[in-house]
């Protein structure tokens, strides 16, 4: 895609750098967002739409911002066939529509809540185990979690491993976002789309004759083509983990750093599940999701050419200071429900309930009702990757 500002009135952001928003993409955010609501970004191929305002009106006008695109495939090369997040209603409303029943807040907390709770008490021994010398919350107790919570929601055997689940997760994340088409990375997933086939291989026709409560079983009751149950239980596996792996060090680190809001949860004063909110909306795991336009518009006074690539920055939406008032501050009392992390809309994130559940009512509480003085490690440093998907690959902590 080739866009230019005489071509379209945009202002171009020919400086945005992708390797620098890996390091830390907000003050380049901050930078968009005053060029404008819609943004030529040349060094990535897209228009960026970079404020609040205008990043929930993509979200709610499908039929304009579509998800299905025959261009900007790094998701449907990454999962080796194109799942719903990557269709537009009616398809997929029909495939949403099989799994929305066992991620619903009732069937979470009925169903899936008690097995959150045992993993997380199976993991803080295994934190616990590794000690304070060495311990780092995300690979001994976040990534852990969200890979085995990840196992049990799509229905996978025992057989498989959770760091089988994580490496899978990261391999498509990976593609995902491969914007810059690094070979690596496609190989990474051609390999994890084999295994993960290799599973459904056993598991479909098992499933089709004892169904459970499991993603990949509703997939199949509904009547769903084959192909179809695979690329959305691999679509799973790709979201699943990183967010809930991500919000559980991000809120972490976010506490850790600000021990008088910590004392403010602790106390009861601020529920867990605020806190939860505000870190989605401070660090957003989800930094932009892709869309094409469908139809020639003009959008917030700019002009968009049909099958223009544009790229809804979530992460800069959610900190607009038009939508939050200091948005570059974690707040744990302020209301930041009107954020985009999940995103919004009909693509809303189909997980959130679980997510939140399981790190809200249980990772967080309990890890720290187990070690209440745990505290970052001084001694180690944390690390931080990505921007189209982003959050903490290391998070040493000591007690």
């Amino acid at each position: 895609m080739t866009v230019t500002s005489d071509q379209t009135h945009l202002p171009v952001a020919n400086w945005f750098d992708p390797y620098e928003a890996m390091a830390d993409p907000y003050p380049q955010y901050e930078r968009l967002r005053k060029l404008g609501p819609v943004v030529s970004a040349p060094s990535v191929g897209r228009v960026f739409i970079t404020n609040h305002a205008a990043v929930s009106e993509a979200e709610h006008t499908p039929e304009v911002f579509s998800s299905y695109s025959e261009t900007n495939l790094t998701m449907v090369r990454a999962l080796g066939t194109r799942p719903m997040l990557r269709k537009d209603d009616p398809e997929h409303a029909t495939e949403r529509s099989a799994i929305n029943p066992t991620l619903r807040p009732r069937a979470v907390k009925n169903l899936w809540s008690p097995k959150f709770e045992d993993t997380v008490n199976t993991w803080l021994d295994h934190l616990v185990d590794v000690g304070p010398e060495t311990a780092d919350v995300n690979v001994d107790f976040a990534a852990p979690i969200a890979s085995q919570n990840l196992i049990d929601l799509v229905g996978f055997p025992d057989t498989v491993d959770v760091e089988d689940m994580r490496r899978w997760s990261l391999d498509f994340i990976a593609g995902t976002g491969n914007i810059l088409d690094d070979p690596a990375i496609w190989r990474r997933c051609d390999t994890s789309q084999k295994e993960v086939d290799t599973v459904l291989d056993e598991l479909l026709p098992y499933l089709r004759n004892n169904p459970d409560g499991s993603i990949t079983s509703h997939l199949l009751e509904v009547g769903l083509p084959e192909e179809v149950v695979r690329a959305n239980v691999k679509l799973t596996i790709s979201g699943g983990m990183n967010e809930p792996q991500h919000m559980i060090s991000n809120l972490v680190w976010a506490l850790s750093l600000h021990p008088e809001q910590k004392e403010l949860v602790f106390s009861g004063e601020v529920s867990w599940d605020n806190a939860f909110e505000e870190a989605v909306r401070w660090q957003s795991p989800i930094g932009m999701l892709p869309r094409e336009i469908a139809a020639d518009t003009e959008f917030f006074g700019s002009a968009l050419a049909k099958g223009t690539n544009v790229g809804l920055l979530l992460a800069s939406a959610n900190r607009d200071p038009e939508a939050f008032d200091d948005p570059d501050t974690f707040d744990v009392r302020r209301t930041a429900r009107g954020h985009v992390g999940f995103g919004s809309g009909v693509h809303l994130c189909a997980g959130r309930w679980a997510a939140k559940n399981a790190i809200a009512a249980h990772a967080l509480p309990l890890l720290y009702e187990r070690i209440p003085d745990l505290q970052l490690a001084t001694d180690r440093q944390p690390t931080w990757d990505g921007w189209v998907f982003r959050g903490l690959n290391t998070l040493p902590v000591t007690w």
